[in-house]
């Protein structure tokens, strides 16, 4: 029970992140004494990593846990950037550059900036779907908040739809992991679809 919950603190963290991220670049460089909205972004990928154990009989025995390890790593460096773009404050000339320094190093750019992070949220998803014949309903929001993720980060750079997803996923696996019990489902496992 414990790991249900620190999973739930863990999204709920995360969902906070990207409302707080939701208010712009200004409101970001403001923040005192600490930037908050990444601290969330980063003790919310730490304690989401709990659901590897809530849904995995083993740390590292699945794609899904791998994946999500990965793209969990891949955050923890975002957050880092993260926090040095915020010690800009308001140098946003001093930002820029930096910004364009990182987006030019592919080494940089896509395993903390892009793709990796994509991993975490590919990981979450697969352990959504191993519960999609018993839970279907709490499966299928939880891959649409994933691919709202995906939309607005990647097609239509909408902060609104990245929050709306991540609250979508989270109120999916939140769902999931107090409905699931200690067994995956099998073949002759009678179905529920809530």
């Amino acid at each position: 029970m414990r790991l249900k919950i620190f999973t739930t603190i863990g999204l709920l963290f995360l969902v906070l992140n990207q409302t707080l991220l939701l208010q712009g670049n200004i409101f970001l460089q403001a923040q005192k004494p600490i930037d908050f909205a990444h601290w969330l972004l980063l003790l919310g990928v730490l304690l989401t990593l709990a659901i590897n154990h809530v849904f995995s009989n083993n740390s590292f025995g699945n794609t899904a846990t791998i994946l999500t390890s990965l793209g969990a790593i891949a955050l923890i460096g975002q957050a880092v950037i993260d926090f040095v773009w915020w010690s800009y404050g308001d140098d946003y000339v001093g930002m820029e550059n930096l910004t364009q320094q990182l987006i030019n190093e592919p080494s940089i750019r896509i395993p903390f900036m892009t793709i990796g992070p994509a991993f975490f949220y590919i990981g979450l998803g697969i352990h959504a779907g191993k519960l999609l014949r018993k839970h279907l309903l709490w499966t299928l929001i939880t891959f649409a908040g994933i691919l709202v993720i995906g939309i607005g980060s990647f097609v239509s750079d909408s902060r609104i739809s990245i929050v709306i997803g991540h609250i979508l996923v989270s109120i999916g696996l939140i769902a999931l992991m107090f409905k699931k019990n200690d067994k995956l489902p099998d073949s002759k496992t009678t179905h529920t679809y809530l």
